[in-house]
Parts: structure tokens; C-alpha cells; sequence
């Protein structure tokens, strides 16, 4: 006969229901007293309640996944040189070196009889980790762990050596993908990084220190981490420690989520913050890796800045989302496109840009020559503009105002707010790429506490643009001096806003 069991939250006792009949029992130092001619299975009644779980067993995943992950030793070549006493010498220069010591007055000997020639040796350089992507030799790891290597060497599990060739490294995304001679191997299985869920357990496999098939787990702390110029990193509390990078962070399915990739920590070794490059993200590097032995990415040519929520109030932004435009690089695709410093760019081709880290993200993803739409917030209202994506390239320095010239007359119409400006030169315009605006000359109570300074530009008060001090002074005129003033102003070539608070 069977019988449901109705548990009742924070009491000692069961209820049995048997047919008709209730019958109760007593739990009484973990013994259910019963009569024995009964025989019931316990049902419970709430799902939430009788949900037990117990700590994760790891040895099936170990089992599936380890053979998968290798160890990456890395050489780098160091010519031998006969120095003056021996190699004992040489170090004892480096020592002298490296701490900025006198060097020793030592005199340099001629070449011993029987002494070898100099020549290039083969020395330890770091240790990593890696995993197999597929059956033919293909391995992931970390662009770190193979940067400058001369020689790169594979171990895997069955202490087989290969000699490894680096297919192509990555180091702002820090991935790399090397390829050995061999085949028939057990590649992982990659899962999918939208399903992963803080919290949730978490296994990674390495050569922490040089000690190989080392395991440890925890949980996912965080997803989303912006550490990284291009990748939103997934934090975990594994101990991870060097030796670790580049090697598999696994999730309960048996299947690679991410690459440990970094690690916080004040000492050098795990601190119980780690972070791992989300599998989806280095897959679409390493493709690209594969195809051509480099990534391309996306850039339009914009320096950006966090919106916060003070400079969204006060410009009727609202929500403190978007990327601030703090300068447009002269000639970049931005500039053509119209994007003006001061702008927030609050979508990409539709998508919304919740902070400033996604922008670069989005317009690195994006294949260069595609024409995408962005989104901007100007003067209080949203503008769509088209830009054609280039690829990336180095950074072009930017170039400070002059101020060498004279200064016009100083205007003191803004007194009431801390500002004391001036006309904006000719030369000053054409330095800053600006069409108007007024220089600060004074900046003092309210105004200083907003972050202005002398030798400032304001290009716009309270969303009206200024072509010169008579606007400017129409402008503050109408000022509500109760109110916060949202302020877009240029120093050197960086456009920020300041909100200029009245005194209470």
C-alpha cells in the first residue's frame, strides 16, 4: 500500500495518509517510527521543500573532459656567451643590472683554449595550459602563454610531446590557437555561454605552477565582467594561479564555457577572484585565427566615456545609458558620419548601448566596409546616422589647443555660476575642430566644483550650443540658478560634461 506523506514546514513530525486511514508518526533522531505491517513511500508535498541538493561529484567530468586538456611548456632561444668568469658571472652582472647597482669593474679575458663557440640555447620561458578544439590537433589557449615563445611544446595526458606550431595569437582578446602533428585526439565540447547562470558550479582543469592535471571548482561569481577592452569577462572563485591560463573553465554538462584567462590578486597567486574569456567570444577569434592568422575588427574612430546619472538627468537623457563621445578623431568614419563630441551614442544598428564598454564591442564585432546605423543623443533629441566601419589601426595622437594667442576680452555675465569667459579664437577653432564656443578664463565656486578649470571651451549650456561670449551670456541669462546646469565642454581634444550645481 502506498501512502502520501504531507510534510509540515519547521515541525519534527509527518502525517501518513494510508487509504482512508491517517495515520501519524514521529521522527524521532532521524528514525521514522512506523507500525511495521505498513509499507508507504514518502511523497512530498511541497517540491521546493523536499528539493535536496547535495555538493556536485566532479570524477565523471574529470574522466570526460581531462584528456582533453593539455600542458604548454614554451622555449625561447638565449645565446651563451664566454663572459669573463662564466656563466656564474653573467649572473651576477644581470643582479647588478636589474637593481640599478654599479656595475663591478671587472676585466673582460680573452678566449679560453677549448672553450665552446657561442651559440643560441634553448631555455625554460613559462608554463600554460590548453585544450584540444578538434580531432586533428588543433589547441586553444591564451595569446599570453605563446607570446615571444620561440618553441612552443604539447604534453598531453598520456605524456605524449609535440612540437607545436602557432597558427595565430590575438592579444587584445588574449587567444591563441597552435596546431600539433597528430590526430585521432579527444576534443571538447562547447557550450553555450547565454545558459551559463551565476551561481552555478564550475570546474577547471590546468597546470597551476607546472603541476599538470591539477582540478579545482567552484561557482560563477559574476557574468559580464568589463576587465577587458573587447570581452566581457565571466568571474568564478576557482582557484586559479599561473600555469592555469589558457586552460578550460567547465560547466556540470561536461562542456567548456570559457578560457582562465586572468586572475585577481595581490600576492600572485588565487585570491578566489578569477576570470575566464566567455567561450562564445573566443570561438569567433579563434575562427578568424584559423582563417587568416589574424582578427579584424571594427572601429569608427570615437574616444568614449561612462554616462553618468547626474549628466542623463540634466540633459534629458533620463536613463544613464550609452557611450559619451569625448572626441572624433579627424577623417575616421565617425567624423564623416557627423558624430559630434558631446554626442551619446545610445544604439548600434538597433542594438541599445547600455553602458560605454559595449560600444567597442559591438563596432569591433562588426566585419569593416559594413554600413551601420548609429544612434546619437544631441540637444535633447535622438538622431540616426549612418557610418561606414574601418578597420582597426594604431591610434592617432591628438593635438592641445593653442594658447599662445591673445586672450579677447573677458565676459563675467556668468559670475552667478563661477565662470568668467571669453571669445573662442579663430586658430582655437580650427585647432579643436569646433565652430564656436567660449573660453573659461575663471572658474571658481559652483562652476569649480563641477570639475571646470581655466582654459576650458564650453560648446554648449543647458543643451543650447554657443557660437560666442554674447550667446553664452543669452544663454546663462536664462538660466533657472536653482536648478543644475548641464555643461559640454572641450579640453584639449576631450569633450565632457559637468553639471553645475547651485549653492543650497
Amino acid at each position: 500500500m502506498t501512502a502520501r506523506v504531507h510534510l509540515f514546514c519547521k515541525e519534527r513530525s509527518m502525517m501518513i495518509q494510508v487509504g482512508w486511514k491517517k495515520l501519524h508518526a514521529c521522527v524521532l533522531s532521524g528514525v521514522l517510527v512506523a507500525s511495521a505491517a505498513v509499507s508507504f513511500a514518502l511523497v512530498p508535498v511541497s517540491s521546493a521543500v523536499a528539493q535536496v541538493r547535495s555538493l556536485p561529484d566532479f570524477t565523471d567530468l574529470v574522466e570526460q573532459v581531462g584528456p582533453s586538456v593539455v600542458n604548454i611548456r614554451t622555449l625561447e632561444k638565449v645565446s651563451s656567451r664566454g663572459g669573463f668568469g662564466g656563466g656564474s658571472d653573467e649572473e651576477m652582472l644581470e643582479f647588478f643590472r636589474r637593481f640599478g647597482l654599479p656595475m663591478p669593474n671587472v676585466p673582460r679575458q680573452g678566449p679560453r683554449p677549448n672553450r665552446p663557440h657561442p651559440q643560441d640555447e634553448d631555455q625554460p620561458r613559462g608554463v600554460g595550459s590548453g585544450f584540444i578544439l578538434s580531432s586533428d590537433g588543433l589547441i586553444m589557449t591564451n595569446a599570453h602563454v605563446v607570446d615571444g615563445a620561440d618553441e612552443v611544446i604539447v604534453t598531453l595526458t598520456d605524456k605524449r610531446e609535440f612540437k607545436a606550431k602557432i597558427i595565430g595569437a590575438d592579444k587584445r582578446s588574449d587567444v591563441a590557437v597552435v596546431k600539433i602533428d597528430a590526430a585521432g585526439l579527444a576534443a571538447v565540447k562547447v557550450g553555450d555561454v547565454n545558459r551559463l547562470k551565476v551561481g552555478e558550479w564550475v570546474m577547471a582543469i590546468g597546470s597551476p605552477f607546472g603541476l599538470e592535471n591539477t582540478v579545482t571548482a567552484g561557482i560563477v561569481s559574476a557574468k559580464q565582467r568589463d576587465t577587458g577592452e573587447y570581452l566581457p569577462f565571466i568571474q568564478t572563485d576557482v582557484a586559479i594561479n599561473p600555469g592555469n591560463s589558457g586552460g578550460p573553465l567547465i560547466n556540470m554538462r561536461g562542456e567548456v564555457v570559457g578560457i582562465n584567462s586572468q586572475i585577481y590578486s595581490r600576492s600572485g597567486g588565487s585570491m578566489g577572484i578569477s576570470f575566464a574569456i566567455p567561450m562564445d567570444e573566443a570561438v569567433r577569434v579563434s575562427e578568424q585565427l584559423r582563417a587568416s592568422g589574424r582578427v579584424s575588427r571594427g572601429r569608427i574612430g570615437v574616444q568614449i566615456d561612462q554616462v553618468t546619472k547626474e549628466v542623463a538627468e540634466s540633459i534629458g537623457l533620463g536613463k544613464a545609458q550609452g557611450a559619451l563621445v569625448r572626441s572624433v578623431e579627424p577623417g575616421a568614419p565617425a567624423e564623416k558620419a557627423g558624430v559630434e563630441a558631446g554626442d551619446i551614442i545610445t544604439r548600434f544598428d538597433g542594438k541599445v548601448v547600455e553602458k560605454s564598454s559595449d560600444l567597442p564591442r559591438m563596432v569591433g564585432g562588426t566585419k569593416p566596409g559594413t554600413r551601420s546605423v548609429l544612434t546619437v543623443f544631441r540637444r535633447g533629441a535622438h538622431k540616426d546616422l549612418t557610418v561606414t566601419i574601418a578597420e582597426v589601426e594604431a591610434d592617432k595622437p591628438t593635438r592641445k589647443a593653442s594658447d599662445k594667442e591673445d586672450k579677447p576680452k573677458a565676459s563675467t555675465a556668468g559670475q552667478a555660476i563661477g565662470l568668467a569667459v571669453s571669445d573662442v579664437t579663430d586658430a582655437q577653432k580650427k585647432e579643436l575642430k569646433i565652430k564656436g564656443g567660449v573660453r573659461v578664463d575663471v572658474a571658481s565656486d559652483a562652476a569649480a566644483r563641477a570639475g571646470l578649470r581655466e582654459g576650458d571651451v564650453i560648446v554648449q549650456i543647458d543643451n543650447k550650443e554657443l557660437a560666442n561670449v554674447k550667446e553664452f551670456e543669452a544663454a546663462v541669462s536664462k538660466l533657472d540658478k536653482n536648478k543644475n546646469i548641464n555643461v559640454l565642454f572641450r579640453r584639449g581634444a576631450w569633450a565632457q560634461y559637468a553639471v553645475i550645481k547651485p549653492a543650497r
